[in-house]
């Protein structure tokens, strides 16, 4: 069993292309031998955003905190805020964005083996 806060986790800042803004926790994942899961949270700031990509697995999110947006396509994008949840499907392009001054916190659950 483990049981962590969250502002107990260390940060890790992710530069990489198309990433602007972005901290990644992993409270609970691998190290910790989970058997299925990762839970990995990220928190985007103010004018922050992922990379819009897609990748071969699904992944669930859920809002811990702030308001944004989840890009579908070019002029496609859907608003979130603090509670809602997503499913991100196999190969489905996205990209979470930051739309106000206060940080977006994102849950994001994939498979262990994509921590």
């Amino acid at each position: 069993m483990k049981i962590v806060k969250l502002n107990d986790v260390p940060t890790s800042e992710i530069n990489m292309d198309g990433v602007k803004n972005l901290v990644k926790q992993i409270p609970i994942g691998s190290m910790d031998g989970s058997p299925h899961f990762s839970f990995r949270v990220f928190t985007i700031g103010k004018d922050g955003h992922t990379p819009y990509h897609s990748h071969p697995y699904e992944h669930l999110n859920y809002i811990i905190s702030g308001k944004g947006a989840i890009k579908k396509s070019d002029n496609e994008e859907i608003a979130i805020e603090t509670g809602y949840f997503s499913l991100i499907l196999a190969d489905e392009m996205h990209q979470y964005v930051n739309k106000s001054n206060e940080p977006l916190v994102v849950i994001c659950a994939v498979p262990k083996e994509k921590e």
